[in-house]
């Protein structure tokens, strides 16, 4: 039996591939690369909600958000070490995403404007994370799996959060009713992305390393309509629509976040965060 007929067999098997084992190269681009936009996308999507600490309206919520960025933020640490058994360079995967080479999805660079939009971005997107992480924890890659464990206690803490506030404010006064509903309007559209499938995705599913995302939307619009119902709010009637993060097709308003990223190289060439 050949090294690359052991694998298979052990892909098969659902047996865990772990950092000493072979396996085929195209195996370990393809994990790499799917690695590192999930640690990108932690990161990424911390920063919005970053914003909003010392704006929050009470000092628990703050102290909750502080909290719930700091977890996003160890994700990213969690996921990125897991890319580093792999062989490759942290700095190495920090730099493709600067240069637009590693992708995530677009809803991450959306302004959160207002309170109501970091409850709507919360349950929108946590409620996509919690279906598609827990899935993950059986992926055949045994360091990627073990960090999957522990990310998804801590995005059911989130999820709990962002599904408190959307109720506390659906349900609240009119005016904060209105405005929740504003943001889901606002941000629905970003939602197709989050399920939105390429051929790489496709080969993550056949190498077991990843879900197809297309097969979990249902189990997240479950969820999520329950929430914004329960919350005496609407699911709105257009489609979700706006794709393109996974190509590098971002709305405006990348810019200013590429730019604060990319801050200390440009003050300080060479030097590391």
């Amino acid at each position: 039996m050949t090294q690359e007929e052991r694998f298979e067999q052990r892909i098969a098997q659902e047996t865990a591939i772990e950092p000493q084992d072979w396996m085929p190269d195209a195996y370990r681009k393809t994990l790499i690369r799917q690695i590192g936009q999930h640690a990108h996308s932690e990161i990424v999507g911390m920063l919005p909600e970053g914003n909003w600490i010392t704006r929050a309206p009470t000092l628990r919520r703050k102290a909750i958000l502080l909290a719930k960025v700091q977890d996003e933020a160890g994700h990213g640490l969690y996921l990125y070490s897991a890319a580093e058994t792999l062989g490759c360079a942290r700095e190495d995967i920090y730099q493709k995403m600067l240069d637009g080479r590693m992708k995530y999805s677009s809803i991450f660079n959306y302004p959160t404007l207002s309170w109501a939009d970091i409850g709507v971005i919360g349950w929108l997107v946590d409620g996509a994370a919690i279906v598609n992480q827990v899935a993950l924890c059986r992926t055949s890659y045994g360091p990627y799996a073990r960090a999957m464990v522990k990310i998804c206690k801590e995005e059911s803490f989130h999820l709990r959060f962002s599904r408190g506030w959307l109720e506390r404010l659906g349900n609240g006064t009119d005016v904060s009713g209105q405005k929740m509903q504003q943001a889901i309007d606002k941000l629905w559209r970003f939602t197709a992305e989050l399920f939105d499938a390429d051929e790489i995705d496709i080969a993550l599913s056949e190498e077991g390393i990843a879900v197809d995302p297309r097969t979990l939307r249902a189990a997240w619009e479950a969820e999520v309509f329950a929430g914004i119902n329960e919350a005496t709010l609407n699911v709105p009637q257009e489609q979700a629509y706006r794709t393109g993060g996974k190509k590098g097709l971002h709305t405006e308003h990348l810019g200013p976040m590429l730019a604060e990223m990319q801050y200390l190289q440009r003050v300080l060439p060479g030097q590391q965060w």
